[in-house]
């Protein structure tokens, strides 16, 4: 079975704790449990997992702050579970950015299903109207399949690792606009990786050897120069990019004029 996804569990009920990982195994999602607010904090930088189930009710720190924490930095989906029922408890954590909330106890379905709600909810908001539909990306050979978490070039698997998929899954959500080198390492590496741009030129480099017919001329995946990549797409042909910077904020350049600009100006910059 493949691997749908690395989940982090965030809770101190071992009970709890058992009974998830099984349920998440079962349905091909591989599990990582803590017990504490800071191992939270350690692993989500140090694994960057695709969803996090957090309890709020932690020995050490209130989850709401491990939430706020992750706010700061990323858009991984988060799912609360918690056994605090009191409305404005659920009104306050969706407000700090979680992605469901859950109110224990709970069944395997509902589980299962707030997962799949949670990760769709990082395609939708893409604004990639294919993948919220489908769950796929395609670009003419080109497929990222988001349920499979496999990429095909031509019809076969390209082959790629755990954090390349994740990389070309990124810039299939948001095609047609540069993503940051920060933006990129935060997002798939965590905080402690800001700016190590030698760990992304690598996987960079290695994906494009398996989904290039030739690197040094991509059809697929574009270096803007100083800034950060590209997924190209066939709508966005003669269509300045719009870049995407690690603090989420967009500048859409509408013309080629001021993209060139921006090309000169950071012609300086060391390219990955």
């Amino acid at each position: 079975m493949a691997v749908r996804g690395k989940v982090l569990i965030v809770e101190d009920d071992r009970a709890i704790c058992s009974f998830m990982r099984r349920v998440l195994e079962a349905n091909g999602y591989e599990s990582i449990i803590v017990g504490t607010g800071r191992e939270a904090l350690s692993m989500l930088t140090s694994h960057c997992p695709d969803v996090v189930i957090l309890d709020l009710g932690l020995p050490d720190m209130d989850g709401m702050d491990v939430l706020t924490q992750l706010r700061a930095w990323s858009l991984m989906p988060v799912v609360v579970v918690s056994a605090r029922t009191d409305e404005r408890e659920k009104v306050r954590a969706l407000d700090a950015g979680a992605d469901d909330y859950i109110t224990k106890p709970f069944g395997t379905s509902e589980l299962l299903a707030r997962l799949r709600t949670a990760i769709r909810h990082t395609r939708t908001t893409s604004g990639n109207a294919s993948i919220a539909k489908e769950n796929r990306f395609i670009a003419r050979g080109l497929v990222i399949d988001y349920d499979k978490y496999r990429v095909y070039i031509d019809g076969r698997d390209a082959g790629l690792t755990q954090n390349e998929f994740k990389l070309v899954a990124l810039l299939g959500r948001y095609a047609g606009r540069v993503l940051t080198y920060d933006y990129l390492i935060r997002e798939i590496w965590g905080p402690n990786k800001a700016y190590d741009n030698q760990i992304l030129r690598v996987n960079m480099a290695n994906i494009r050897r398996k989904i290039e017919k030739n690197p040094a001329e991509p059809e697929y995946i574009f270096t803007e120069v100083g800034v950060g990549y590209r997924m190209e797409i066939d709508e966005c042909c003669g269509r300045a990019p719009q870049f995407f910077s690690c603090r989420g904020h967009e500048a859409g350049f509408k013309t080629i004029d001021n993209f060139m600009r921006l090309s000169r100006l950071v012609s300086r910059l060391t390219e990955i």
